[in-house]
């Protein structure tokens, strides 16, 4: 080989070693609706309603995702992603999707099981040890509570399944969780780690003692210490280490990255007369803090931002039993068991029971929506929603940024919009 074929050679390598992403979006294949058994012509009612809300304004914009047998057979991204400057929305448009990170820390807590770290019927104080013994505010008649030791220890599965009996502050000993500092699931303007705030929790009164309840709350920020306390690791590079990044995640962020700031979706709410741009930086009803933050608290709970084909390739994961485009994330076994009811008398939704960070569909006349025995999903509090679907082997995904959403059909009307689409 000649000198000059060398530093050729020499040259063309560092030129790719200096262009090329050290991270590209891996979106999932795509398809003709037709080729996975969707009507092209019954997805396009899908479209119109969409932009129909666009429209009316009811909607500043959003992304929908359907795919079948695991490919995408729609992809609409609609509206727009800031209504001041009129950016259109980007199918790569970035979206808070606040507690649509639960399934993601959920799946990360039995990542640990399967690499014999832990098992989900620990008590939590095995690992958290302000957690080895909590306390409940009970109600009286005439308006107080009286707080009491709670009936058991707390549990890992307790926490997956939401019944551990911890809610967001708003119970009877709602002063307490306000004099502390701890209401709502939004962490991420804290300038602290949420190990030390999550601490603070184990020593407030829970809303009922553990197991008797389903109760949403910060069960799942427990989860994210908990991660961080039996990995050793901050949870954003636990997360990135052994879920986002073997599935090829890379729009997943707990903090949005500088470069990615001009596709984040602005917040809107609703109100009478059409929406209005939520406060800047402002709190859960707000911007937030998720661009311009600290940067310390990373919530398990509510605290990640994605995209809709990011969020796509967990989905399909879970619907593929744990493996994804050769790499396997969980056994087909775990997946099975967080997508099985794990409730047993404590009420939740007509037709539904709770899995290990799903709602699991169990009888599709009793909740009256299209679908089917088996569905798992859940949402965010921005108006996302989400679910996936083995037995039609249907991935679905929904971002937009609006809260409150002023009572908005567009969750069922979607849903509806896709099942008559299906043609086999």
């Amino acid at each position: 080989m000649t000198a000059r074929r060398v530093l050729s050679l020499i040259l063309l390598l560092t030129l790719t070693t200096f262009t090329t992403p050290v991270q590209t979006a891996e979106d999932l294949p795509r398809a003709e609706p037709d080729a996975v058994g969707l009507s092209a012509e019954r997805l396009a009612r899908l479209t119109d309603a969409m932009q129909g809300y666009v429209d009316d304004g009811k909607l500043a914009g959003g992304v929908v995702l359907v795919a079948r047998r695991g490919r995408v057979a729609y992809l609409n991204a609609f509206g727009q992603r800031d209504l001041a400057s009129g950016a259109a929305m980007g199918e790569d448009a970035m979206f808070r999707i606040a507690s649509q990170t639960k399934a993601i820390v959920s799946t990360g807590v039995m990542v640990l099981q399967e690499e014999g770290k832990l098992l989900i019927s620990d008590p939590v104080g095995r690992y958290l040890p302000e957690f080895a013994s909590t306390q409940v505010a009970v109600a009286r008649t005439d308006g107080g509570y009286d707080v009491v030791d709670a009936r058991g220890r707390v549990t890992i599965r307790q926490l997956l399944t939401h019944t551990s009996g911890v809610s967001y502050g708003n119970g009877p000993a709602s002063d307490l969780w306000e004099t502390a500092g701890i209401q709502g699931w939004y962490f991420a303007d804290r300038d602290e780690p949420v190990g030390d705030t999550i601490a603070r929790v184990a020593g407030l009164p829970f809303d009922a003692h553990p197991g008797e309840q389903w109760i949403y709350g910060y069960n799942t920020d427990i989860l994210g210490a908990l991660i961080e306390a039996v990995s050793g690791q901050p949870l954003d590079e636990f997360l990135e280490t052994r879920v986002l990044g073997p599935l090829g995640m890379v729009d997943t962020h707990f903090y949005l990255p500088p470069a990615k700031r001009d596709r984040l979706a602005t917040v809107y709410s609703a109100v009478d007369g059409g929406l209005e741009r939520a406060p800047e930086p402002g709190h859960m009803v707000g911007q937030g803090a998720y661009a311009d933050g600290p940067r310390k608290s990373f919530s398990g709970g509510a605290g990640l931002l994605s995209t809709a084909t990011d969020y796509a390739r967990f989905l399909q994961m879970m619907l593929n039993g744990g493996e994804l485009e050769g790499t396997r994330l969980l056994s087909r076994k775990t997946v099975e068991l967080m997508t099985t009811n794990h409730l047993t008398d404590q009420p939740f939704r007509a037709g539904q029971g709770f899995g290990l960070g799903f709602s699991i569909v169990e009888n599709v006349g009793a909740r009256g929506l299209p679908g089917s025995k088996g569905e798992f999903g859940w949402g965010g509090a921005y108006h996302s929603t989400y679910w996936v679907d083995p037995t039609e082997e249907l991935v679905v995904v929904y971002l937009t940024q609006l809260i409150p959403a002023g009572g908005l059909d567009d969750h069922g009307r979607l849903r509806a919009l896709i099942y008559q689409a299906i043609t086999d």
